[in-house]
């Protein structure tokens, strides 16, 4: 008998063998549903647990498991980037290193956005900004319905971008644009990845895949062939985010650490708290 899985995958290189039906199962099918980007899916997913299988940012199943929200994380990497590429200010007004964001006004779609919380925590812990010390502008509240967010909502029909390039905001995160008067903050991006890995040893890790605890409780089965299917197609393609498990498990520690920091989560969980009896066991047994 063949379990239907309600299922939200974006596109990506590691997810197209499974979603093009190259890579097929006996046991499970999936009902893809269509969000572009898939990131839309992530509110119905935590709010309403809509799916039986859902790609999900890291930061945004933290923070819903933080508030008890019923899913369980698979060890299954879909987006994974290094993220210092991703904020930029105006050059047009003034030349802006990471060190001079004390006190500016920074926009980010959403505070709680993953590539947000990856850069704010390199720009508090390898460049020394005072993160409270900024004026937060944002444009989405949070995935978690339940996150209280304090920081300044933009007016209505500001665009994030725009905005900096009209000197509303003196930097953004999160975006990545071509535009004449915009620059990145870290100015040698590549050098400054380079140097950010070698020093941490870790690839930062955005979105990975979850199931619903219905399902890992009554069907685990079930898991454990999303898992191989997942794992199938994403060694079915070199581009595709590939993540041992000590290499995983010390990406997510460390975006553990800046969630806590920046009081996203209200404690530090511990690694295996992220998964269930089953998919630890399907840790186990990742290379």
């Amino acid at each position: 008998m063949t379990t239907r899985l309600r299922t939200l995958l974006g596109d990506h290189p590691g997810t197209a063998a499974l979603k093009s039906g190259a890579i097929k199962s006996d046991s499970v099918a999936f009902d893809f549903v269509d969000y572009s980007p898939a990131h839309k899916g992530f509110k119905p997913m935590v709010r309403e647990a809509a799916f039986d299988v859902s790609e999900l940012a890291i930061v945004t199943y933290l923070m819903a498991k933080s508030f008890g929200k019923p899913m369980v994380l698979l060890p299954d990497v879909v987006v994974a980037r290094s993220q210092h590429g991703y904020a930029l200010y105006n050059a047009k007004h003034r030349t802006l290193k990471p060190a001079d964001l004390n006190g500016k006004r920074v926009g980010i779609r959403s505070f709680t956005t993953t590539t947000g919380a990856w850069l704010r925590g390199i720009l508090a812990n390898d460049y020394g900004v005072d993160l409270d010390s900024i004026d937060w502008v944002t444009f989405e509240d949070a995935h978690v319905a339940e996150f209280e967010d304090t920081t300044k909502r933009a007016p209505a029909g500001k665009q994030v971008v725009q905005m900096l390039i009209d000197g509303e905001l003196d930097a953004v995160l999160g975006e990545k644009v071509e535009h004449p008067d915009l620059k990145p903050l870290f100015a040698d991006t590549a050098a400054e990845e380079k140097a950010w890995f070698a020093k941490h040893k870790v690839a930062p890790i955005n979105h990975m895949v979850v199931v619903s605890q219905k399902l890992s409780d009554t069907n685990p089965d079930a898991v454990r062939e999303v898992h191989r299917l997942l794992d199938a197609s994403a060694a079915a393609v070199p581009a595709a985010p590939r993540f041992n498990t000590e290499e995983m498990r010390r990406s997510l520690q460390l975006i553990i650490h800046y969630c806590t920091q920046q009081k996203l989560i209200p404690r530090a969980f511990a690694v295996d708290e992220l998964f269930d009896d089953v998919t630890r066991a399907v840790v186990r047994r990742v290379g």
